[in-house]
């Protein structure tokens, strides 16, 4: 059984001092390195958002942070603006070794958030990830990151659903934790098979 450890969205604007701050989210640093070093496969994966993209509450008249509103594809949490493309909140933590074999970048296109790793919220674009991780023959993934409720759980479901063996490593996550995300998403989590260490 070939092994993926896929660190989720490690960047600055989702460490303390950034826009969308996880509490604690830098403290996960220097166990995810160490971790890195067990593992046939690493990928980073970034948020990676144009200005003005459709989930910042800055794009909607009217609305603020943590709002939802509507989308073609689904609900949509508004978000602070963050991690917009190229800016030093989008850079991945400075502590963070950036010596994986693959960067997924998500969240590019305008019109459509992206939480996994594997789809964007609408669920049907891929971001490749997937044929990446089969084409190395990839079987089992161990997911750590931020944020836990967010787009670790998100990336967890989708490689369930894909067939992965998945691990996710609550030592090595943080989360937002919006109107009891994290409680909800552990249940997804558990329901679909998802193990925890």
């Amino acid at each position: 059984m070939s092994r993926a450890l896929i660190v989720i969205d490690v960047q600055n604007d989702f460490c303390p001092g950034g826009a969308l701050a996880v509490p604690e989210g830098d403290l996960i640093v220097p166990g995810i390195n160490t971790k890195m070093s067990g593992f046939d496969v690493v990928v980073l994966t970034q948020d990676w958002h144009p200005a003005g993209h459709s989930s910042f509450a800055s794009s909607h008249d009217g609305k603020s942070p943590y709002d939802m509103i509507d989308m073609p594809y689904g609900s949509q949490v508004l978000w602070p603006d963050h991690c917009v493309q190229s800016s030093m909140g989008s850079a991945f933590h400075a502590g963070l070794r950036q010596d994986g074999d693959l960067i997924i970048r998500k969240g590019f296109n305008p019109a459509i958030d992206s939480y996994s790793a594997f789809f964007e919220n609408d669920q049907t674009t891929p971001t490749g990830l997937e044929g990446y991780l089969r084409n190395r023959n990839i079987t089992a993934l161990t997911m750590v990151g931020l944020a836990t409720d967010f787009c670790v759980n998100y990336s967890a479901l989708d490689a369930a659903k894909l067939g992965f063996d998945v691990v996710v490593d609550l030592e090595l996550c943080r989360a937002i934790d919006l109107n009891g995300s994290l409680e909800s998403a552990m249940s997804d989590m558990k329901s679909a098979g998802v193990q925890f260490a």
